[in-house]
């Protein structure tokens, strides 16, 4: 943890602002429900917006750690990277960075966890946290996609920081139920939408 000194307010006060425009533009797609309908035309402009100005970040200084952004710059830096799902280069690169910023200790090891299961989603591959989430066939949020080795995802959880998959299933769920959000209608067709779209943006072959 930074002691402050050496923060660059300027580049944490930028990182902040970026979230906070993802933040509000969520919230408003969320307030009329066409947050849920796909990945919206206005969520992905901001994200989009984002990913290219955070790059340009990492191009100077490499992933901005809690020394350089302070804590919620950090945060924000990686909301930043977790949430530009059409970009699979800038988000593979974002993981490594992550990876040697948590080895240094300018990174908190649960941002890994979640980014790596992110892009495994994407990619169509199991996850090894499960930290992500969708719909089931019994109208219930649940990890998917599957977990790898999920006989001992709490052992991985816990090295990362996380409390146990048990636990984080019903905050999951208790926050589905309070949410907007409901079961899509047609679960298969649900699915063959997020794969034809994973493949046109260059997830998988």
């Amino acid at each position: 943890m930074s002691d402050g000194k050496s923060i660059d307010e300027n580049l944490r006060h930028e990182l902040l602002e970026m979230v906070a425009e993802d933040n509000a533009t969520r919230e408003e797609l969320a307030a009329d429900g066409s947050l849920f309908e796909g990945y919206h035309p206005r969520m992905e402009a901001v994200h989009r917006r984002n990913s290219a100005r955070l790059s340009a970040i990492f191009d100077a200084c490499g992933w901005p750690g809690l020394s350089l952004a302070g804590e919620d710059g950090e945060g924000a830096a990686w909301l930043i990277v977790q949430h530009a799902i059409g970009e699979p280069a800038f988000q593979r690169r974002g993981l490594e960075l992550l990876k040697e910023a948590a080895a240094r200790a300018e990174a908190p090891e649960w941002q890994v966890a979640y980014l790596e299961d992110r892009i495994r989603a994407c990619e169509g591959r199991p996850q090894i946290y499960g930290t992500q989430y969708d719909w089931d066939e019994n109208g219930e949020m649940s990890p998917y996609p599957r977990i790898e080795d999920a006989e001992h995802v709490n052992e991985r959880r816990r090295a990362a920081g996380l409390a146990t998959l048990e636990e984080n299933l019903a905050r999951m769920r208790a926050q589905a139920a309070s949410s907007a959000e409901r079961p899509p209608s047609d679960l298969a067709k649900r699915r063959k939408g997020e794969d034809d779209w994973a493949r046109k943006v260059g997830w998988r072959d």
